[in-house]
């Protein structure tokens, strides 16, 4: 069968692939005016039959100047579990889309389908995954694929992520491909065609906060026990007009998990960076302790995202359980030196941390 199909959850990450395909099959056919561009966008049934009709008579419809012609359907959102998406309408315009895609020589056109997002228990989908040359694009949806897809965009561009800097980068931009490719091309146009590498600090220092999290410039340079950052990034904090509450907060809730890592690693139910298995077995000999909560809180380990805490332990051999006990005091100790000198936050917070990081 004569087409290639290809879908995903993310209709960045979809569109990006099917455009690379297409500029291939474009270098390779002998005339510009063979190549035609369906948009398969449609919000009710007849913008679908109205998109269908036209990919039909493209197909259809030979080139009078060229022996062989290709057709992409692009951005189809039609065969997703939506209300259009589940209309009888859109469902026979689907069966006359693939009755002509059943006849289609590759020979004369070559067909190019992509789509998100997709359904993929409906007949329809299977039918396209089943007959086409297909390929469902997993990435987009979780943490660990876009840490995927930032590397490879960084090696593109000959340059490499250092420290599990694409960890912080996605932490700050949030699960969201789009954001996660431009601001690694961002990253790695700023190191120019020599190359490099792309550091935490880098990332922390470039990289918008764009993602609903707990994330603070600062907190990561503190647990990295990097004092010369962490100060930097308490003055850019302040000086981008920032309280102090916020930052404290984030600084307590990473403690807290990093103290209920370090005693699982003591304790010996986990070992090294953590994972989903090893968070599991962890949670199988200690779960009964947290309670059966589902909503996510610091002070339950077993209720984090298993990616997230692998990226917190990535240091966990740099601190002690009494260190963690230490900054747990020397934040509840800056907090109520806040209460008390509301005017002095900036100079409270330097001061903790120059406490809590120049001493071993």
């Amino acid at each position: 069968m004569a087409f290639r199909f290809i879908a995903g959850p993310d209709d960045y990450i979809v569109l990006r692939e099917a455009r690379g395909e297409w500029e291939a099959i474009a270098a390779e056919m002998a005339d510009e005016n063979a190549l035609e561009i369906i948009d398969g966008q449609a919000g009710n049934v007849d913008e679908v039959e109205q998109a269908v009709n036209q990919f039909i008579s493209a197909v259809q419809t030979l080139s009078l100047f060229a022996p062989r012609k290709a057709v992409w359907f692009k951005s189809i959102t039609f065969l997703g579990d939506s209300v259009t998406g589940r209309a009888a309408g859109t469902a026979s315009a689907v069966e006359r889309m693939q009755e002509v895609l059943a006849g289609v020589e590759e020979a004369a056109v070559r067909v190019l389908l992509s789509a998100s997002p997709v359904d993929r228990r409906k007949k329809a989908y299977k039918w396209f995954q089943k007959e086409g040359n297909s390929s469902f694009l997993q990435g987009g949806n979780d943490a660990a694929s876009l840490a995927e897809l930032a590397s490879g965009e960084a090696e593109t561009a000959g340059v490499r992520f250092r420290d599990r800097a694409e960890a912080i980068l996605i932490e700050k931009v949030g699960l969201n491909a789009r954001l996660v490719i431009e601001e690694t091309r961002k990253l790695c146009t700023y190191l120019g065609a020599e190359g490099g590498e792309i550091t935490p600090r880098l990332v922390t220092e470039m990289v918008p906060n764009t993602a609903e999290s707990d994330f603070f410039e600062a907190a990561e340079a503190f647990f990295q026990l990097d004092l010369e950052h962490t100060l930097d990034a308490i003055q850019r904090h302040f000086f981008a007009g920032n309280d102090a509450r916020p930052l404290i907060s984030s600084l307590q809730n990473r403690n807290r998990l990093l103290l209920q890592l370090k005693a699982l690693e003591q304790e010996g139910s986990i070992r090294g960076t953590v994972n989903k298995s090893s968070l599991a077995r962890a949670a199988e000999n200690h779960a009964t302790w947290f309670g059966s909560g589902e909503k996510k809180t610091s002070v339950n380990i077993f209720t984090q995202n298993p990616w997230y805490l692998g990226r917190l332990s990535h240091n966990l051999g740099k601190l002690s359980l009494r260190r963690l006990l230490q900054f747990q005091e020397a934040f509840r100790e800056a907090f109520m030196e806040i209460v008390s000198h509301p005017h002095q936050q900036e100079g409270v917070l330097r001061s903790m941390a120059i406490r809590c990081l120049s001493t071993e």
